[in-house]
């Protein structure tokens, strides 16, 4: 492995003193890693799976793995796991939002994906949509809806009814008309304050997985029967994978642009998965970002890896040996 430049050193040793020594063993393969998985979200039992086959990966590749399910007393499991840095297979609250990505900075252990920044925003869809709409990214109109507040009169239906802060489609329910609206606020208000309410686009979903700022080819989404809903992205055989996509290569081109577009705009990091429905015209809309994505052998990025050559352990070694802090230490006082 290449060993760390003296101009390296210097520039980790800006944002923590220690942090040369665990790059280098980051490098050189000696290092001991913390997958962090589970967690505290809606989303745990899909963060167990990712977590569970990261440390599998790591394992088949010599690495020693100390595997961490998240709660309150995890800064004290990490300090007794020795680790070196932080595998995040986490997914939603807690986990995806900023909230991890701050306590390890704090504790100056280097960790994969986003920082804690770009984590809380993408995480809120109307907060990445408010950001992206200067950004070229072409966006679904939307209406956001709190708790005591009247409807909107003007609302153009059918239209869906999301969480702001969901993930793995929990908290996204298709809307036809005024009736639906009602019970569907009514089942989302059990997640959040909060409703945006989206234009409907209907068409091909496909989602673009973006890997340390390298667009990775477009996958598409093929529900059998409804959408994409968390029934049909977690049940075995309810829904076919296809990548490349079989979508014109405008719309593929199209997807993208956008993809690399909220990448960079967000300022991401690791692997991230974008996204969209390609309407009837070959034009993309984006939908979410997904700062850290569900992660086993069968998972959209790693599939969209394969495509490419990257087998699932490339992967998740990759993204391992990028592990790093976001925030530099501030001087220590004189």
């Amino acid at each position: 492995m290449t060993a760390l430049s003296p101009d390296e050193q210097l520039r980790l040793a800006a944002v923590d003193p220690g942090l040369p020594a665990r790059v280098a063993r980051l490098r050189d393969g000696s290092a001991r890693v913390a997958v962090l998985l589970g967690g505290m979200s809606t989303e745990r039992a899909i963060s167990l799976k990712s977590g569970h086959a990261v440390a599998g990966a790591l394992r088949a590749r010599g690495w020693d793995v100390a595997e961490i399910d998240v709660g309150p007393d995890l800064p004290a499991r990490l300090v007794a796991s020795g680790a070196d840095a932080a595998w995040l297979a986490l997914h939603g609250a807690f986990g995806e939002d900023g909230a991890v990505q701050g306590l390890l900075e704090v504790m100056r252990l280097p960790y994969t994906g986003s920082g804690v920044l770009p984590s809380a925003v993408a995480m809120d869809k109307v907060t990445t949509k408010r950001l992206l709409a200067r950004e070229g990214v072409r966006l679904p109109d939307d209406r956001v809806w709190r708790r005591g507040e009247p409807l909107p009169d003007d609302l153009a239906f059918p239209l869906m009814a999301k969480t702001p802060r969901g993930g793995s489609t929990l908290g996204v329910l298709p809307v036809d008309g005024p009736a639906a609206l009602e019970g569907a606020l009514v089942e989302l208000l059990k997640f959040d304050e909060v409703v945006l309410l989206e234009q409907r686009i209907t068409g091909d979903e496909i989602t673009v997985a973006v890997y340390e700022g390298r667009a990775l080819p477009v996958v598409a989404i093929r529900p059998h029967e409804g959408f994409f809903d968390f029934e049909a992205k977690y049940t075995k055989g309810r829904t076919d994978y296809i990548v490349p996509a079989p979508i014109a290569p405008a719309a593929a081109a199209d997807a993208t642009r956008q993809a690399l577009a909220a990448w960079a705009a967000l300022g991401l990091s690791g692997v991230a998965r974008a996204d969209f429905i390609v309407d009837a015209d070959d034009r993309a809309w984006f939908l979410e970002v997904n700062t850290l994505p569900g992660m086993t052998a069968t998972s959209l990025s790693p599939m969209a890896a394969g495509a490419v050559g990257l087998s699932f352990e490339d992967l998740v070694e990759g993204l391992l040996r990028s592990a790093t802090l976001h925030i530099p230490r501030a001087a220590p006082p004189a």
